[in-house]
C-alpha cells in the first residue's frame, strides 16, 4: 500500500452531521476515539480540522490529550474561521493570531503543522497575509495555506511564492486541477497539495435511486460508475479513493468517515492500486467536464 502515507483523515464529521449521504449523523466521542485509534494503528499520521467544524477541534484535542502518541509523529492542520461565520458568531473582533491561539487551546497543542485560510477571499488582503506569515515566523505554525474552490484562486495561490500548502477539491467528477498548469506550478514552488472531497461529500457513493430530485442529472454518472465498477471488479468507494491517491501530483488526500468500518473500507481500497490504471484512464475520459452545479456542493440547494 504505497499510497498510505498520503491519507489525511478529515474530521468535519467529528463536529457536525456532514455529507449528503450521511445516514448515521455525528459519531459519539467514544466512536471518534475508536476511529482515531484505528487510523493511527493503520498508519495514518495526518489529520485535518477547522474552527468551522462544530466542536471537531475540541474532540480531537481530547483524543490527543489521552492518546499515548508523540506530537512529533503527527501532522495536524486546522483552518481560520471564514469571515461570514466570524461575523455571524460575533468573533470578527478577534485577529487571526487570537483565533489560532484559541484553536491551539482546543486542540491541546502548542503549534500547528498547517494553518489554512478556510476561504480564499482573505488571501487577497495584504494585511491578513502579513499576519498569517507572522504566525509562521513566531513558530506557532509550520506551514501556511489556503483552501480554495475556484481554479483562478488555485493558480493565484500556487503562483504567489508565499504559500506552503493548498487544499483543492478533486474527485472523479471534479478533475479541473488536471486541466490546468496547477500541479506543475505547485511543484515548482514547493506547495504541498491536499486534495479533498474524494467522494464529493458522499454523492458519489449514493445509489442512483437515492439521489435527491434536484440532483437527478447525477444519476447518469452514478450509472456510468456502476458500469465501470462491474467492468473492472472494483467498488465505487475504491474507485473514489484510488482516483485521488494514485494521482502522483497530489501529496495528501483528505477524506472523512463516520465509523471505523467506513475507515477500514477506505484504507483497504489502496490494496487495488496496482490494478487501477486502465480504470483511471476511462474515468478521465468519461467524466472530464462536469457541470459546476453538480461539482459545487454550495450550488446543490439552489437547484431545488
Amino acid at each position: 500500500m504505497m499510497f498510505l502515507e498520503k491519507l489525511c483523515l478529515g474530521t468535519v464529521q467529528f463536529g457536525l452531521k456532514y455529507g449528503i449521504n450521511n445516514k448515521v449523523g455525528k459519531p459519539s466521542e467514544s466512536e471518534v476515539f475508536q476511529i482515531m485509534d484505528y487510523a493511527y494503528n493503520r498508519g495514518i499520521r495526518t489529520f485535518d480540522t477547522a474552527r468551522a467544524y462544530g466542536d471537531s477541534e475540541e474532540v480531537l484535542g481530547r483524543y490527543l490529550d489521552q492518546a499515548n502518541i508523540k506530537r512529533s509523529e503527527l501532522t495536524i492542520i486546522s483552518k481560520f474561521m471564514p469571515k461570514t461565520l466570524r461575523v455571524e458568531q460575533n468573533l470578527n473582533q478577534l485577529n487571526i493570531k487570537e483565533h489560532l491561539e484559541q484553536s491551539l487551546v482546543r486542540l491541546n497543542l502548542d503549534y500547528l503543522d498547517g494553518y489554512l485560510l478556510h476561504t480564499p477571499e482573505e488571501f487577497y488582503e495584504k494585511e491578513m497575509m502579513n499576519d498569517l506569515m507572522k504566525l509562521k515566523e513566531e513558530g506557532l505554525v509550520r506551514k501556511i495555506g489556503v483552501s480554495i474552490y475556484e481554479m483562478n484562486h488555485a493558480l493565484d495561490v500556487v503562483k504567489s511564492g508565499i504559500i506552503d500548502a493548498i487544499q483543492v477539491p478533486y474527485n472523479i467528477l471534479d478533475q479541473r486541477v488536471d486541466d490546468s498548469e496547477f500541479f506543475e506550478i505547485a511543484k515548482r514552488n514547493s506547495v504541498t497539495v491536499f486534495a479533498r472531497s474524494p467522494f464529493l461529500q458522499g454523492l458519489l457513493t449514493m445509489a442512483a435511486d437515492e439521489i435527491p430530485k434536484h440532483l437527478s442529472e447525477v444519476k447518469i454518472y452514478i450509472n456510468q460508475l456502476n458500469d465501470l465498477s462491474k467492468k473492472y471488479d472494483i467498488s465505487i468507494i475504491d474507485m473514489c479513493m484510488l482516483f485521488s491517491t494514485t494521482n502522483t501530483s497530489i501529496d495528501f488526500v483528505v477524506f472523512g468517515v463516520d465509523s471505523v468500518d467506513q475507515l477500514k473500507e477506505n484504507i483497504d481500497a489502496l490494496y487495488y492500486e496496482h490494478q487501477f490504471d486502465e480504470c483511471r484512464e476511462e474515468i478521465e475520459k468519461i467524466f472530464a467536464q462536469i457541470e459546476r452545479s453538480i461539482i459545487f456542493p454550495s450550488l446543490w440547494a439552489k437547484k431545488s
